[in-house]
């Protein structure tokens, strides 16, 4: 099978396209004919060697995948050949998503939403679920409620303002000035420039905050946020942040995806119910995996897909 490799950590370069031996599902997995694989900035991390989720290469990168079930492993029940699935299978451990075949445990796909192709498909597991358990699981996210979205026009935050819509929440989203009418677009009910001062001179008496920046932005959510609500990150809050909220019986949530066969089914019923749309940016060829990579650097709108 063709796939994309990396035979050292570095620059987009490193991936070049190279031919493999197709892997075999074993018990409880199945093969999958990858008709799409999402990138996501975590891709480019460890691509980079910022974040060595896989060791040292060579090794082929991606988590996100659509496709179509080309072999099942022993022991499966309840799919079939040619059944269309997407997931976000083993992350963090390697899942080898920019090849033709990939396999993933039956319990880390599900049945591609009918209502979007298998591009789109591709761009929601990783970033959809981080939305979804950011603010349902870790969030706890309840109808009413103030919630603040950062970097609402990226891949998780487009999609997480979508679905504290869905959940009947009053969203306020901080994106830079040509993105904003996309977020409004998105149905957020406030935008705020982040470029044109402090979003907490803008936002106040927040009950959840959704924050895939990192750096000074916990700090800084604290402000905004009510005595006893919610920060949820992707990436570390300092132990400084973590007193301060304390003081305010505000709970800090440090939360990493994981995958998830509920969650995926709960995302295409939004898809199917038209709560929930996926935006691509760009959609290249499996061999244009460096080009891809570039190009997410540049932080467009939503999401970069491979396909193959």
């Amino acid at each position: 099978m063709r796939a994309i490799i990396q035979n050292s950590v570095g620059g987009p370069d490193v991936l070049v396209i190279a031919d493999r031996p197709a892997p075999s599902p074993k018990a409880g997995e199945v093969l999958v004919r990858v008709k799409a694989a999402g990138i996501n900035p975590v891709d480019g991390a460890v691509r980079a060697g910022y974040f060595p989720l896989l060791g040292e290469p060579p090794f082929i990168l991606g988590w996100d995948i659509s496709g179509t079930i080309e072999a099942l492993g022993p022991d499966v029940t309840g799919l079939k050949i040619g059944d269309a699935v997407f997931g976000m299978p083993r992350f963090p451990r390697q899942a080898a998503a920019y090849a033709e075949l990939a396999v993933a445990p039956v319990d880390e796909i599900a049945p591609k939403p009918e209502g979007i192709d298998h591009v789109q498909a591709a761009a929601l597991p990783l970033a959809g679920l981080t939305a979804w358990q950011g603010l349902i699981r870790h969030g706890r996210l309840k109808q009413g409620q103030r919630v603040l979205i950062h970097a609402a026009a990226g891949g998780v935050g487009h999609l997480a303002v979508q679905i504290a819509k869905a959940r009947g929440a009053y969203v306020i989203a901080t994106a830079s000035p040509e993105k904003l009418d996309f977020v409004r677009s998105l149905g957020a009910d406030e935008v705020i420039d982040y470029t044109t001062g402090d979003f907490t001179s803008k936002a106040s008496d927040i009950d959840l905050v959704l924050d895939p920046i990192g750096g000074d932005h916990a700090q800084r959510s604290l402000k905004v946020l009510r005595d006893g609500g919610v920060l949820v990150s992707l990436l570390d809050v300092s132990d400084a942040t973590k007193a301060d909220a304390g003081a305010r019986n505000i709970r800090v949530e440090r939360m990493s995806v994981v995958p998830d066969r509920d969650g995926l089914a709960e995302l295409g019923g939004l898809i199917d119910a038209k709560e929930l749309a996926v935006h691509v940016a760009k959609a290249l060829p499996l061999e244009e995996a460096g080009a891809a990579h570039a190009f997410l650097a540049t932080r467009p709108i939503g999401k970069v897909v491979l396909t193959v």
